[in-house]
């Protein structure tokens, strides 16, 4: 059976609504021959009776009600399919797509994002979340417009621009020895010691062993390798051992000592974290509002 066509359901919503024949096909714009052959059609399609036609006008059926009913849901959805098309084609046209590592996803791009949206609330923005290194990359075969990293690179290919500051804190639960040193650790110590980590390509890994490396000791030993900064604030709460982290990601913490901060001497760990786009290219429209609203909070 051939399935209705919408201007025939919209003509008898229509006959529902105005009560008559002639007053539907007005609004239309049709003829009411035009219209009264439409609604035969419709009726053979369904194998329904469904205008009661007499020398006094013309009305639906209580079948044509049942019908006019349904129809109207199928144009109310056929309008709302119509209606988010549109913003789908409004928002690719403002698509702005981002990545970012952990900490800067947590901590720093939501607001930045938050304010493009305020300035353009029909920018559609995707956000990935993931280590510095897979930011990196997504950047450069073009899967993102822009990229946030924590890691001290360099990062070849790629233009950057500092958006803001960071400081590596080591820390320890409350009854950890080192929670009751009075010596600051060395990078020696520091570097002897397996610690709770980020996996490879995390910017806080990278951060790290690069700040040991500059002190004259070796890269981290890793006791337990986790995907995520809270992960890793967690294990060090349980017992698991020590570990470097983002002192955003340990603040109430430390001030409720659930962890103790524990001083490092010798040790650089503080950082810079950055913006990256394909070298030569330049930025416009959200992606360079975006940009350029990172670099004033920096």
């Amino acid at each position: 059976m051939t399935g209705p066509d919408l201007d025939s359901l919209r003509l008898l919503v229509l006959v529902d609504d105005l009560g008559s024949i002639g007053q539907a096909a007005g609004a239309l714009g049709i003829a009411q021959p035009s219209a009264s052959k439409r609604l035969s059609t419709l009726e053979r399609q369904l194998g329904l009776s469904l205008v009661d036609r007499t020398r006094r006008g013309s009305a639906l059926t209580p079948d044509g009600r049942v019908i006019a009913g349904w129809a109207h849901r199928v144009l109310t959805e056929v309008d709302g399919l119509r209606t988010g098309a549109e913003a789908l084609r409004t928002q690719r046209g403002a698509q702005l797509r981002v990545a970012a590592s952990m900490t800067l996803a947590e901590h720093f791009v939501p607001a930045w994002i938050g304010e493009v949206k305020r300035t353009g609330p029909d920018t559609y923005v995707g956000l990935e979340v993931v280590n510095s290194e897979h930011v990196a990359d997504l950047v450069a075969r073009g899967r993102v417009d822009l990229g946030f990293v924590e890691s001290p690179g360099p990062w070849p290919g790629l233009s950057t621009r500092r958006v803001a500051v960071d400081r590596l804190v080591v820390v320890v639960p409350a009854g950890h020895p080192w929670a009751r040193r009075r010596r600051p650790l060395t990078a020696a110590e520091l570097a002897a010691t397996p610690l709770v980590v980020r996996e490879p390509g995390s910017g806080t890994r990278e951060t790290v062993d690069a700040a040991l490396r500059r002190a004259g000791a070796g890269p981290v030993r890793p006791l337990l390798e986790l995907g995520s900064a809270s992960a890793v604030r967690n294990a060090v709460i349980a017992g698991a051992g020590p570990a470097v982290i983002s002192d955003l990601d340990v603040v109430r913490e430390v001030a409720g000592r659930r962890l103790v901060p524990v001083a490092v001497a010798g040790v650089e760990l503080g950082r810079v974290l950055r913006a990256v786009w394909p070298a030569g290219r330049r930025l416009t429209g959200p992606a360079a509002e975006l940009l350029t609203l990172a670099v004033k909070s920096g």
